[in-house]
């Protein structure tokens, strides 16, 4: 499995807030895996949403 980001990392990478990443993750825009109470997001899926044109960064 590769990196691991929080929402706070992936926040920070697209100047959003934390909020808008839940949404992505509740919208099914970005895949999240939950572990414990927390978000991580997979460096694939952060790729992958990159590549869905939903972002540019």
């Amino acid at each position: 499995m590769g990196k691991l980001f929080t929402c706070e990392e992936v926040a920070a990478r697209y100047s959003v807030t934390v909020n808008t990443v839940w949404d992505w993750i509740r919208t099914k825009k970005l895949n999240a895996l939950k572990i414990g109470k927390r978000y991580q997001i997979r460096e694939e899926d952060i790729i992958a949403f990159e590549k869905s044109s939903l972002i540019s960064n």
